[in-house]
């Protein structure tokens, strides 16, 4: 059977309506082929799958595009976007970088052997245990705020630091970021420092647009003479995460799928979200306004393109202020990495409409979800008999006892029917929907984590409960 043919055949029992055909690495085409429900009546549902050969690939493309810039460039895997202890023991095989965002993710990598010139801590919120613990171990941390800086010097006048920055000017705008520093007062931290060693310049900004980054980084290098000229030898610019990954097939679906969707807004049309639900936008007399709340599933510009990008226009920069360039994705190495798997455990009819149904899965949606409204795209079906049923239209719905409890918000049709005893798998969940915001309401267990190369559990699942 030909590729073509497999991932239709595979895609052929769940549709979205309208479709939005996903991206599938033929590692979970293998895993949809197989007896996934084996895997979920050992570990439970549902189960998380991962993958490690993806994210090495995903390390390596950036790491190629960057050497063919001939830049000093170095990768950070943004722990946060995936929990699961294999993937940072990759990124200390491959001699990368990790950045944490909490002090368990900070002992666990120090613990797995990932050296702490390859560690920095970029958290939100730095409590003083995490700050020294830091400081122990000789980790650069991102300042974001006086009141760290204040902190970082009470416990040590010889921490080494990156200080972040923004309030970046782009075609006349101020670009919003709540983390760091305001670039125009720069000028006044270089007499706060005390001591402290600032070894690099960081920066965050929401959203993917390459332009923006760009302004940023040209900004933060004109700092750097400055900075060193005051003895700080500032050797690395950290761009931060946000690279574009493009979780489905094809650009005409994702522009078919919000037209009809605003039109279900607008003009009465068969819902295609539960209870019309506007997934960020807003109507008002018969208008719809706004932006959708949604992660851009499909994108143009890969990873590896918006890389290229960004590098055409700063690299002579880059190369004369002798710096070491760094991002930190968390989605864009994970692309391909993982996806979830949860067992069908009802289908009944949904009182309220004319044929639609409620599939109940043993699964909550805090196990697949992040801030975005929705995951648009369309899930796998893997059916547990021979044998087609009649087709049936409807929404899978998760365990928590809330009327808002939807793993999707989207409707489905499944035209072989769906019954007690299937499985549905979530395609390409690994980047942030396994485990952002997993949450153990009502006791649920969290989901396990497995290890499709090495038939085990990950590590992770090793730890206590905290």
């Amino acid at each position: 059977m030909s590729i073509p043919q497999r991932k239709k055949q595979i895609g052929s029992n769940c549709q979205g309506l309208p479709a939005l055909q996903p991206r599938i690495e033929s590692w979970i085409e293998e895993l949809a082929a197989g007896r996934p429900g084996d895997l979920v009546a050992e570990f439970g549902s549902p189960l998380n799958v991962i993958h490690a050969e993806p994210f090495r690939r995903d390390v390596t493309d950036l790491r190629n595009v960057a050497r063919s810039f001939g830049i000093d460039f170095e990768v950070y895997f943004a722990r946060k976007a995936n929990k699961c202890i294999r993937f940072v023991e990759e990124m200390k095989d491959l001699g990368g970088g990790v950045d944490v965002a909490s002090l368990e993710e900070l002992r666990q990598v120090l613990e797995i052997g990932v050296a702490a010139e390859k560690v920095i801590c970029t958290a939100a919120v730095k409590s003083r245990e995490l700050i020294e613990c830091c400081v122990a171990n000789r980790v650069t941390i991102a300042i974001d705020n006086e009141d760290e800086l204040r902190l970082v010097k009470d416990i040590s006048r010889t921490a080494e630091v990156a200080l972040r920055l923004s309030g970046f000017n782009h075609e006349g705008n101020i670009l919003p970021s709540r983390f760091g520093f305001p670039i125009s007062e720069a000028g006044m931290l270089k007499d706060e420092l005390d001591g402290l060693m600032v070894v690099g310049l960081h920066f965050h900004l929401d959203g993917y647009d390459p332009d923006q980054r760009i302004s940023a980084a040209r900004e933060c290098l004109k700092l750097v003479g400055e900075f060193r000229e005051l003895g700080h030898p500032v050797r690395f610019l950290d761009m931060g995460g946000g690279l574009p990954v493009c979780y489905l097939e094809y650009a005409n679906e994702w522009e078919h799928f919000h037209a009809e969707h605003r039109k279900s807004l607008s003009s009465g049309r068969e819902e295609i979200t539960y209870r019309n639900h506007p997934l960020g936008l807003h109507v008002v007399e018969g208008k719809v306004y706004g932006k959708p709340n949604t992660y851009p599933f499909y994108q143009d510009r890969r990873s590896v393109d918006w890389l290229s990008y960004v590098l055409t226009h700063i690299q002579n920069d880059i190369k004369e202020m002798d710096v070491q360039l760094r991002c930190e994705p968390g989605r864009a190495l994970l692309d391909g990495a993982g996806c979830t798997i949860a067992r069908v455990e009802f289908v009944k009819k949904r009182a309220d409409s004319d044929g639609d149904h409620y599939i109940g899965l043993a699964m909550n949606r805090t196990q697949c979800r992040t801030g975005s409204d929705d995951f648009l795209i369309d899930p796998i079906v893997v059916k547990s008999g021979v044998g087609k049923g009649p087709e049936i239209r409807g929404y899978l719905v998760g365990a928590y006892c809330t009327e808002s409890e939807l793993i999707f918000l989207r409707k489905f049709r499944f035209p072989s029917g769906i019954q007690r005893g299937d499985h549905v798998i979530i395609p390409n969940t690994a980047g942030y929907f396994m485990h952002f915001l997993e949450s153990r309401s009502h006791q649920f267990p969290l989901a396990k984590n497995y290890l499709y190369e090495a038939k085990c559990l990950d590590a992770i699942d090793e730890e206590p409960l905290t």
